[in-house]
């Protein structure tokens, strides 16, 4: 019998992926079934369970999937030179955000997965796995605002990264939920909050 190429394999485990974030987007994290995931990807349960042992897993792998472009997002913007300024950096992600909080996106999931992970420690080991990863960017963002003199020396770079942490996770919500929230205003909201620094380049030597 020939071997199953690798090819297939990710194929049928996408194939299963997209499944379940067809049923999530319908019916939410908490109430679809395994079973409801069979029936959408067309598959049988030993299928499906070749790939994932549980629900958790899936959700897990599709958490880990929607905060991988956000995260590469945020990772070239901490890194890019010229160094962004908060408002401009706020708008990027904030951009980003909107994108993939489409109807059926996978920013839609983030939310519900941060609900389960107060109650399931599965579910809250790969929260906290992706949440920590984001917050060491906003850290070291904030390392190179000190750098260019748009922060005091002194200044307690964790305190500020764990602050810049939230303010990404109220835009989502306010866009999810209100729905009267654009990258625009919210970097406006940003950039007038902050309006008492002067966002200059480095002196050069």
């Amino acid at each position: 019998m020939p071997r199953v190429s690798e090819e297939h394999l990710e194929r049928r485990r996408q194939q299963i992926l997209d499944a379940a974030q067809t049923c999530f987007a319908r019916r939410g994290l908490h109430t679809t079934t395994m079973q409801d995931v069979f029936a959408e990807s067309g598959l049988s349960a030993g299928a499906v369970y070749r790939y994932f042992k549980s629900k958790d897993d899936i959700i897990a792998a599709l958490t880990t999937e929607a905060t991988t472009e956000l995260r590469a997002i945020l990772y070239e913007a901490v890194y890019s030179d010229p160094l962004p300024t908060p408002p401009d950096l706020i708008r990027t992600v904030a951009e980003a955000i909107v994108r993939l909080a489409a109807p059926g996106g996978p920013v839609r999931l983030i939310p519900q997965a941060w609900s389960m992970a107060l109650t399931d420690p599965n579910i809250a080991d790969y929260v906290r796995t992706s949440m920590g990863g984001i917050r060491r960017l906003w850290h070291d963002y904030t390392k190179r605002m000190v750098e260019h003199g748009w922060l005091p020396a002194d200044t307690d770079t964790d305190a500020v990264g764990k602050a810049f942490v939230g303010l990404m996770p109220g835009f989502m919500l306010q866009h999810l939920i209100l729905g009267d929230t654009d990258p625009d205003t919210y970097a406006r909201g940003v950039e007038q909050l902050l309006a008492t620094y002067e966002y200059a380049a480095p002196a050069a030597g």
